[in-house]
Order: structure tokens, then sequence, then C-alpha cells
């Protein structure tokens, strides 16, 4: 019994870690929809990804959707993007971003 309840908290311990940080730069990146870069310029895509799982346990679909916004926005950043817009929906862990840089 104690053995299961180790595991238990573990289990949950690790749904309530964030894999990934947000960088300084990245934070100064916004996450938008398509209707407010229509006066930006276009920088490119960025593809990202996260583990869907841990130890075979579904990981939560909101902290998913987090860490892959982070992502993105560290990966805008590095390209001078300040503002992304997502292209797909997150299909197993994967997610595309348009960057844009819209303070030109």
């Amino acid at each position: 019994m104690k053995k299961l309840f180790g595991v238990l908290v573990l289990f949950v311990g690790l749904q309530a870690c964030t894999w990934v940080t947000l960088t300084p730069e990245g934070e100064k990146v916004a996450i938008v929809s398509s209707k407010y870069v229509t006066n930006c310029k276009y920088l490119g895509k960025t593809h990202v990804s996260v583990k869907g799982d841990v130890a075979g346990f579904e990981r939560g679909e909101e902290k998913v959707k987090l860490e892959l916004e982070i992502m993105a926005r560290n990966e805008a950043a590095k390209v001078k993007g300040d503002t992304i817009v997502p292209l797909t929906e997150i299909e197993r862990g994967k997610q595309s971003f348009g960057v844009y840089n819209c303070q030109q």
C-alpha cells in the first residue's frame, strides 16, 4: 500500500512539473489569433513538441499546451519575432506557430 501511495505521489508531482522555462526574451512575445497580425511582418514558422505522456500516463492537456506555447515564444524571440499565432491544433504533443514582428 505504501509503495502504491509513493507512486501516486510521484505521478501527481510530475504532473505539476513544467519541463520548459520561458526565457526573458520569450516573455516579450505575445500569443494572438491570426486577425491581429494583418499589419505585421511574417518571419516564418516554428514547430515545437513536448512529451505527451510520462511513464505511460497522459500529461494534462493544459500543461502540454502551456509548454508548447512557452517553447514557441522562446523560438520566436530567437528570430526577432514578437508575436506568435497557433497554426495547427495540438496533436501528440506537437504544434506549429506562425512567427511575426508586429513592432517594425
